[in-house]
């Protein structure tokens, strides 16, 4: 009978955190199709409604109307930026309520601490390359021998 030491890798506990993170994915992928900011100016004479596609609704109060065509354009351009942040937002929450720590959404908000994550997670990667590479030919040796 062949010994299959596997050293300190649980390959049970690696593919039950993988199905696990790709249930979570899947129900996000949902619920993130359903998501929709909202915000409004000071006045109420604009309101946007944005989704994953773009603008779902955009709303004018009939006073919007007195306004000049760059004063009401400037306003528009302003409750979108703010309704895309509002979906920006309400993903954020959502992702980190799912994956705590492990946000992956997080990495669009922070380009330099994103670099280094990468850069930390390539030499965890690296490692746990080389000592699996070392496991295999261990095993390699033994099944030879």
């Amino acid at each position: 009978m062949i010994e299959r030491d596997f050293g300190a890798l649980d390959f049970d506990k690696i593919l039950k955190n993988a199905e696990g993170q790709m249930s979570r994915m899947a129900e996000l992928q949902t619920s993130v199709a359903e998501l929709v900011g909202r915000a409004e100016d000071e006045d109420g004479l604009v309101i946007v409604e944005f989704a994953g596609g773009g603008i779902k609704e955009l709303t004018l109060h009939p006073k919007a109307m007195r306004l000049t065509s760059g004063e009401l354009a400037e306003r528009i351009k302003i409750v979108i930026e703010e309704a895309a942040a509002d979906l920006q937002r309400k993903m954020n929450e959502m992702f980190e309520e799912a994956f705590g720590e492990d946000n992956p959404m997080r990495f669009g908000t922070d380009p330099e601490g994103s670099m280094e994550m990468v850069r930390q997670a390539e030499a965890a990667y690296n490692r746990t390359f080389e000592d699996l590479m070392g496991q295999l030919d261990q095993i390699r040796k033994r099944m030879e021998g």
